[in-house]
């Protein structure tokens, strides 16, 4: 094994699941994510010697997987339904006792941000991202990143903060 093919295994070793859960929350469907992820992956192995000196690969694996989603839903010209939490979650058809890659109630939070929010959660908090290299990796200012962030959080707390107040008996 050469020297890069080493170092694109390591780096899927510690970034595939970081990148899947950044693009499931994007994406609602995770059949899909994988299947997006597997395929930027692959490119990014395709072009290790470019992406390698990327500031950040993962975001680079993130931003690939995120684009074929806009191309996969621009070839179909149709909505694509939201899944229920369960099947989001992998739990649904399959059975899988496993947990999920992200909490049930938090993935349906994050279903219910707008889609750039989505992204900028994804990116800062799953990939642990500064704000530059999120701003950079969106095409979107700082400042920008900054706004849908503190919305985002604020809509999360809001909703979580509700849903926990239903489930707690009076």
């Amino acid at each position: 094994m050469g020297s890069q093919q080493r170092d694109f295994a390591e780096f899927y070793g510690t970034a595939a699941d970081d990148c899947l859960r950044a693009v499931l929350v994007n994406v609602g469907d995770r059949d899909r994510a994988q299947d997006l992820v597997d395929e930027a992956f692959a490119r990014a192995f395709a072009s290790w010697r470019t992406v390698s000196r990327h500031p950040a690969p993962a975001a680079w694996v993130v931003r690939t997987a995120l684009n074929a989603n806009v191309s996969w839903w621009r070839r179909r010209r149709r909505e694509v339904p939201v899944p229920d939490v369960a099947t989001v979650a992998g739990l649904a058809a399959t059975g899988d006792t496993a947990s999920p890659p992200v909490d049930p109630a938090i993935m349906a939070s994050l279903l219910r941000l707008p889609a750039r929010q989505r992204q900028v959660v994804a990116l800062r908090i799953f990939l642990d991202l500064d704000t530059g290299c999120t701003a950079q990796t969106l095409g979107i200012a700082p400042s920008t990143v900054k706004a849908h962030l503190a919305r985002a959080i604020a809509s999360l707390r809001d909703d979580l903060t509700l849903e926990l107040q239903q489930e707690t008996p009076a």
